[in-house]
């Protein structure tokens, strides 16, 4: 049953929508938070810094190893998402290893999860 009363909720998402549109029209700055884009030469760092070959940097995080090569040699520009993961390496890199599921190893440091074998399709 469809009602045509006015929610709490839906007003708003009308303001909502209404404070978008003002700033599409640039009638109003709205606040916005800027990431970080890392440069190649911060990414090279950021790996070396942490003493991890590509491949183990791309493994540890869940990166492709290409895409880091290609970010490092400036072939290629990280994408929004992967530019968000990469500040959070930066800044907390255990918290990253933590929810990629990697344990505690025995000398207190975070290890990689075992390989997992490739799916076989019939």
């Amino acid at each position: 049953m469809m009602t045509t009363e006015r929610t709490e909720t839906g007003l708003e998402i009308e303001t909502a929508m209404g404070e978008v549109l003002a700033h599409v029209r640039g009638e109003t700055a709205l606040p916005c938070r800027i990431v970080d884009d890392p440069a190649a030469k911060r990414i090279v760092s950021l790996r070396k810094r942490m003493k991890l070959s590509r491949q183990k940097f791309a493994d540890r995080f869940g990166l492709d190893a290409r895409a880091v090569q290609d970010w490092e040699q400036g072939r290629r520009v990280p994408d929004r998402a992967a530019r968000v993961l990469l500040t959070v390496i930066d800044r907390d890199p255990e918290a990253v290893m933590r929810s990629c599921g990697h344990g505690l190893g025995r000398r207190g440091r975070y290890r990689a999860p075992p390989p997992t074998e490739p799916s076989v399709r019939d």
